[in-house]
């Protein structure tokens, strides 16, 4: 048990540093100066964007989207490449299907339905209840609390919080939460999970390489205009979340947090939970 509560202080500390883009991004993407919010400026193309870091087996690469758009088809875009963002020579216009058709790539479109590949004979395992408090993938344990999406802070916001709670927003929706991670298997390849507000989608592509480095993929693309990275603490909660937790337990509600004397920094963290 002591070793597992060391690894897990090791997953924290290394996926709050991880938890943020890389500078190399498609043409129309804008981050901001903190590298955790990626907006999409022009057109529905050339919004790839990839995790700062390789991710480490079990490590969640979790964003929100922040703000859609009217006017396109086709969402957001999750997977995983093998490709170094700074080896690359031009960022693909597309995830789809440029930069999988460089191969080592596996990426997916968030929709309604959603992907999974299931070996002939094998079960298909039940996904946990929505209201245990982590989400098991594999020997992976998560707090499920951070993976799924909320009403956002507003006048009536509060009443919606306990529907919110029960996994209810649609997938493509402001404010839903989509991660993705690897899992390694005892053959030495990986499986691809997809999570979608707290629910994992099981694996949606088998065969990965453990041996080479595997960055997260987000394809801004289409009616998803913006995203935000939302980091992840595993086992021990950071201080920046202990504060928070502290702030919400003396409110009434979310929408209190607007009139606290607190820094605008601050006052946007305790509003996405």
């Amino acid at each position: 048990q002591g070793q597992l509560k060391i690894a897990e202080a090791a997953m924290a500390a290394r996926c709050r540093l991880a938890a943020r883009f890389h500078h190399i991004h498609g043409a129309n993407i804008r981050l901001d100066a903190s590298h955790t919010q990626a907006t999409r400026v022009e057109s529905f193309a050339n919004g790839l964007c990839f995790s700062q870091e390789p991710l480490a087996p079990g490590q969640i690469f979790l964003v929100e989207i922040e703000e859609k758009e009217l006017g396109w088809c086709g969402h957001l875009r999750v997977g995983l490449t093998a490709h170094d963002p700074q080896s690359l020579e031009v960022v693909p216009e597309y995830s789809l299907p440029d930069l999988v058709n460089m191969g080592d790539t596996w990426v997916f479109a968030i929709t309604r339905n959603h992907n999974r590949v299931v070996v002939e004979g094998e079960e298909v395992q039940g996904r946990g209840r929505p209201w245990e408090p982590f989400l098991l993938i594999e020997r992976v344990r998560i707090p499920r609390d951070t993976l799924v999406g909320r009403s956002r802070p507003g006048r009536y916001s509060h009443i919606l919080d306990d529907l919110y709670k029960m996994n209810v927003l649609p997938a493509t929706a402001r404010r839903s939460r989509i991660g993705v991670l690897y899992a390694p298997q005892p053959n030495g390849t990986a499986d691809m999970h997809i999570v979608i507000n707290g629910d994992d989608m099981g694996p949606s592509a088998r065969g990965l390489p453990t041996t080479r480095p595997l960055y997260a993929v987000i394809d801004v693309f289409a009616s998803t205009k913006s995203v935000r990275v939302i980091p992840v603490d595993y086992g021990f909660p950071s201080l920046q979340t202990l504060c928070r937790l502290v702030i919400q337990k003396h409110i009434v509600h979310r929408l209190a947090i607007n009139g606290l004397d607190l820094p605008p920094l601050l006052k946007s963290f305790c509003q996405h939970e």
